[in-house]
């Protein structure tokens, strides 16, 4: 014997179907419009580099761990990897093994990470230096500094700056530690 749907089981049924449908059409539509923001976003990948090419912004920032303020001045004559942060970012978190390692391996090639927090409290930030044992600068970020380097909208973003102090290179997201050193090693040598 079949059973056949009337009424309002019939009903459900047709509009779940149709429902179905409309759900598969809005994510065909969503996918197609998102393609075609990430095609008309590949023009600025290569203004983003082309902006990296240019002097690191001047700033004068508190440093985490003393409470001085540190002047981008100081860094004068090194090549620097300056990277915005923060302690709630697990790739941020994650990228900190690879920034003490670097930090030990290039200092006395005038080498220095700069670690500038956009974290809202000091103390926090100063915990994770103390737990993670953190030896390379750590300064709290102000608005100017994140715009200065041409608008820090995503963390970890990181600068690679030469001795002459021109950012060579900006990394969006976590950079393997060996992408790191190769193109430290470039600016080094």
């Amino acid at each position: 014997m079949m059973w056949h749907k009337t009424g309002i089981s019939a009903i459900i049924d047709a509009e779940a179907r149709i429902f179905t449908k409309e759900c598969i059409m809005v994510r065909q539509i969503h996918l197609a419009l998102c393609m075609a923001g990430l095609i008309a976003l590949l023009p600025l990948v290569d203004a983003e580099q082309a902006r990296a090419a240019k002097k690191m912004p001047s700033f004068e920032l508190e440093d985490v761990t003393t409470g001085d303020s540190i002047a981008s001045s100081s860094f004068e004559g090194k090549s620097l990897l300056v990277t915005f942060w923060a302690t709630w970012c697990p790739p941020c978190v994650q990228e900190i093994p690879s920034l003490i390692k670097l930090q030990n391996e290039y200092r006395e090639n005038g080498f220095s990470v700069v670690a500038i927090s956009v974290d809202q409290e000091k103390g926090v930030v100063q915990k994770m230096v103390n737990r993670k044992e953190i030896n390379y600068p750590v300064m709290m970020a102000d608005k100017s500094v994140t715009r200065d380097f041409g608008g820090v909208y995503g963390i970890p973003t990181s600068f690679l700056v030469s001795k002459k102090g021109t950012v060579v290179k900006r990394y969006s997201g976590f950079v393997p530690h060996s992408v790191l050193v190769k193109d430290l090693q470039q600016i080094i040598n």
